[in-house]
């Protein structure tokens, strides 16, 4: 059977539109039908039809459970379409930050990533529940008293027009607002790494300066925030309280007419319960949280990396990597991390990759996997630079565990597939089996248990990757450090099955260990390099043999891959 797979953020959040779309339908429902019970039972009662009234009542109450259930999808669905967002924002700031030597960065990743984050999580949600309630609301309304929605509609839509009036000024101000938070950022940050020279040679008075002219202007734009915040007050009173006024000021002309007690009643529940909170909630978004979302996200997105060229290339041939007089710095100014390397990793190799810290090693694990272009020379992966490959070719061509294991929210069986959705019970029982992790899986509760990321190590939550990542059908596996908060054991088990499990291995080593179960070693020094056996290296290399000796191994423990 032809499996097929998903990549790609967008088709991710595409999909979860979908289910969060799906899921809001059930809370329609009783949207719809409160105002038309409360009418209903309020006439029973009166007309002294007990049971009746309380039958219309159980009705709202079952009618709420449905809602109620559909709600509870909703917030299970809401991080697979906001989590991904984030880490985009991430990549694309550090990726700037790193390209420009910007300063501002700091503020824009500590604070206004999260803006965007919780903002769009919350926007998602409010116009969700602003949908759900006016379709609803309008519904409910035109079953229960054509003649009551006349009254109440059309002051409800003019006080939402002209909150959406009121976007533009606030828009101005909301830039101003985050203009003077990087200001301030920039300013603080510059006085505060010179805190020993402005002690030393006495200008305290002009540090005050530099930091107070921007703590100034920041204060002034939040007050500027908050008149447009008083404004809003009015538009809501419009949309939010007129209609309320309007209906029982013609309370006794609608009852002259045939409205009955309960359905006013009705048409009252609708606009206190329904449409006064769902006006005041998606004013509050848009006005407020929605102006910083689209504006803090268009100053990240400006500032930022520019986007990636599309990748166009869908046809691989095979996965072996070659790389010619390969190149990359971080920077047009900065020393090159490689430097002119050549290498080739043919189908079916097992290479560790060693070396000091910070000496290059990620960053070539980054260049395989298509997570960086090269600044000279060029790799191929398959004969196709992995730049250029599509996001879903590359993603069925290799596989990158870094040393920060990523886990989601979700099932431990979701966190396992979610490389290989339709993965069957006897596959995955078989990859927990072979790397090790069936204690940590038992612990948690089973495939069916909810995973807590909070609550796993960072070995637990390494041992969940490296299952995901023996299950993907990605030919080439590239551990980046990818167990070294595991022991010694625990990492000679998991690398010893990846080395069984057919394809290509290239491991970022963290103990030397690695290196001796790997078929080739290829040791960074600067921007040299050397690539062979562990004997070859021992002869030849002195900074392999430094490393080797830096760490006694039990060599009776270590077995070479065959």
């Amino acid at each position: 059977m032809k499996r097929e797979l998903e990549y790609g953020a967008l088709s991710l959040r595409k999909r979860a539109t979908v289910k969060l779309v799906a899921w809001s339908v059930p809370e329609i429902l009783p949207t719809a039908i409160y105002g038309v019970a409360v009418a209903r039972a309020t006439d029973s009662f009166l007309a002294g039809h007990v049971w009746q009234g309380i039958a219309w009542l159980g009705g709202l109450v079952a009618t709420a459970g449905l809602g109620a259930a559909g709600a509870r999808q909703v917030y299970t669905r809401l991080g697979d379409l906001v989590e991904p967002v984030r880490d985009d924002l991430v990549r694309r700031v550090v990726a700037g930050a790193l390209r420009t030597g910007d300063d501002s960065a700091v503020a824009r990743l500590n604070r206004q990533v999260e803006i965007v984050r919780d903002t769009y999580a919350g926007l998602v949600m409010v116009l969700r529940s602003f949908a759900v309630t006016l379709f609803g609301v309008l519904a409910g309304l035109l079953s229960l008293a054509p003649m009551v929605a006349a009254f109440v509609v059309p002051p409800f839509l003019i006080g939402f027009a002209l909150s959406l009036g009121v976007l533009g000024m606030a828009a101005d101000r909301v830039r101003a607002s985050l203009q003077a938070d990087e200001d301030l950022a920039a300013s603080a940050g510059m006085v505060f790494g010179g805190v020993r020279d402005i002690t030393a040679t006495g200008t305290e008075e002009y540090a005050e300066f530099l930091v107070g002219e921007p703590i100034e202007a920041q204060a002034s734009a939040e007050r500027a925030l908050a008149k447009v915040a008083a404004l809003r007050t009015l538009c809501f009173a419009v949309g939010g309280w007129l209609p309320l006024l309007i209906l029982l000021a013609t309370g006794p002309w609608l009852v002259g007419r045939g409205v009955s007690t309960g359905t006013l009643l009705g048409g009252l529940t609708y606009v206190l319960i329904g449409l006064q909170p769902a006006l005041g909630q998606v004013m509050a978004a848009l006005g407020d949280s929605g102006l910083r979302y689209v504006i803090t996200l268009g100053r990240i997105l400006d500032t930022s990396q520019p986007d990636e060229p599309v990748r166009a290339i869908d046809a691989v041939q095979g996965h072996r990597v070659n790389a010619q007089r390969l190149t990359f710095a971080y920077g047009q100014a900065a020393e090159p991390v490689l430097d002119r390397l050549d290498l080739t990793i043919p189908e079916g190799d097992h290479l560790a990759v060693v070396g000091p810290s910070g000496i290059g090693k990620s960053t070539l694990a980054a260049l395989i996997c298509g997570m960086l272009t090269p600044s000279g020379g060029r790799l191929l992966l398959g004969g196709v630079p992995p730049t250029e490959l599509t996001t879903e070719r590359l993603a069925e061509t290799r596989v990158l565990i870094p040393q920060e294991a990523y886990v989601f929210s979700g099932t431990v069986e979701e966190n396992l597939s979610y490389l290989l959705p339709d993965a069957t019970t006897d596959e995955l029982s078989a990859a927990v089996d072979a790397i090790g992790a069936t204690a940590l899986i038992q612990r948690i509760g089973g495939l069916g248990a909810v995973v807590k990321p909070a609550e796993l190590s960072a070995g637990e939550r390494q041992l969940i990757a490296l299952v995901r990542a023996y299950l993907s059908p990605a030919p080439l596996v590239v551990l980046d450090e990818a167990t070294c908060f595991l022991d010694a054991e625990a990492e000679r088990q998991a690398e010893v099955a990846f080395a069984q499990r057919g394809g290509t291995l290239v491991v970022i080593a963290h103990r030397i260990s690695s290196a001796l179960r790997a078929r080739r070693i290829l040791v960074l020094d600067g921007n040299k390099a050397a690539i062979g056996t562990h004997q070859a290296l021992m002869r030849s290399s002195s900074l392999y043999r430094d490393l080797h000796g830096n760490w006694d191994p039990i060599i009776s423990q270590i077995q070479p891959a065959s």
